[in-house]
Formats: structure tokens, C-alpha cells, sequence
């Protein structure tokens, strides 16, 4: 892999990792509800799944899946089910701060964090496609590959997590404007809306 490839290939991983996801939504929603130092973990559990997730499909998951019937089928429906359950917990979370407290250590133990933030990111089968089809373009296959997974996979990593960072920073200047019951609630149904969109779309989608 020439180094014109690796610029090419980081290049095209920040503007696709910078587009609003359910990952992305995720981890600034928890940092609006809890504070950007609590959505750490959540921003983890997203990047560990992305990370398994990649690292298996450049082994040769995809194809796998691909040769038993109805297993890419199977995860997208629980990637739609998932999402859409975001969708309405996020409609019906608490907005008065003696409401909100009373939930709040359960809901931000680091642990719960990370799993949350863990499942919403390995419940979306699209991603084992995207790398399917995406990394095989900036392979030079007359070079060992495993290296060269590594390297794309690593930097697909780090640019994941500087666009989490930067979800999250935004999600934190927001708490401040979100105190009011009100604009809270508006904003839990439209980050609502948006999982419920996207479950949608995933569900909508085809694989093949």
C-alpha cells in the first residue's frame, strides 16, 4: 500500500465516519444526557464493535454470511428491532431533573454505557458489507494483506474515534441549553425520530 493509497483511503473513512449515524447520534445523546466524560464508555463499546466487526470481515466473515441462507436477514432484523427500541426509549425518557435523577446511576454505570454503546454499533450488518466492499479497493494484492488490513482497519479506528470525540463535545455544549424540560423533551423525540428513521431505512435496505 503506497502512502498516496493511505491518504486516499483516510480521506474518504473521515467524510464517510463524519456522516450522522446511529453510532454518532448515540454517543452525543448520551453526552447530552450525562456529560462527555461519562459517554467515554458508550463511545468504547461503539469502537470495540466496529473494531471485531471490521477485523472479522476482513477474515473473511462477509462470506461466510453470504453462504448461509438467511444470517445477513436475521441481524438486520435485529439491527431494525434494536433501533427502534432506541427510538421509543429515547420518546418516552424522563425531562424533570427529579425524574432524571432517580434513574441516573443505573443508566451511567460504565459498564451500562459501554454495553449500550457496544450493541447499537454491532447491531448494524451494514457495516460487515461496507468493508466487504470498501477495503478490497485500496488492497494492493501483490503485497501480504494481512498488514495492510491491519493498517486499514487501525486508521478506520482512530478516525471513528476523533468524530465520536467531536459528537461528543457537541452533545456536551448542548446540556446546557437543555435544562429546560421542554427543549429536553423535544430533543429525546427528534434523537427518537432519528433511530426510528434509521431502523427504517435499515430494514428498507437489501444487502445483497
Amino acid at each position: 500500500m503506497t502512502l498516496q493509497t493511505w491518504w486516499l483511503y483516510a480521506f474518504a473513512v473521515f467524510l464517510l465516519s463524519g456522516t450522522p449515524g446511529p453510532n454518532m447520534l448515540h454517543v452525543m445523546a448520551r453526552s447530552v444526557e450525562f456529560g462527555f466524560r461519562r459517554s467515554v464508555p458508550a463511545m468504547a463499546g461503539c469502537m470495540l464493535a466496529i473494531t471485531l466487526v471490521l477485523a472479522a470481515s476482513a477474515a473473511g466473515l462477509t462470506a461466510l454470511l453470504k453462504a448461509i441462507p438467511g444470517a445477513f436477514e436475521v441481524l438486520r432484523y435485529l439491527g431494525v428491532a434494536y433501533l427502534v427500541y432506541l427510538g421509543i426509549k429515547s420518546w418516552r425518557a424522563p425531562v424533570s431533573a427529579d425524574e432524571a435523577d432517580e434513574r441516573l446511576d443505573r443508566r451511567s454505570s460504565p459498564m451500562a454505557l459501554f454495553r449500550g454503546g457496544f450493541t447499537i454499533a454491532i447491531s448494524n450488518p451494514k457495516l460487515l458489507l461496507f468493508a466487504a466492499a470498501f477495503f478490497p479497493q485500496f488492497i494492493n494484492p501483490a503485497e501480504p494483506k494481512a498488514p495492510q488490513f491491519a493498517i486499514l482497519v487501525g486508521t478506520f479506528a482512530v478516525i471513528e474515534m476523533l468524530w465520536y470525540c467531536t459528537y461528543a463535545l457537541a452533545g456536551g455544549s448542548l446540556s446546557s441549553h437543555l435544562r429546560r424540560p421542554s427543549v429536553k423533551r423535544l430533543f429525546n423525540r427528534v434523537a427518537g425520530s432519528i433511530f426510528v428513521g434509521f431502523g427504517a431505512a435499515l430494514l428498507t435496505s437489501r444487502g445483497a
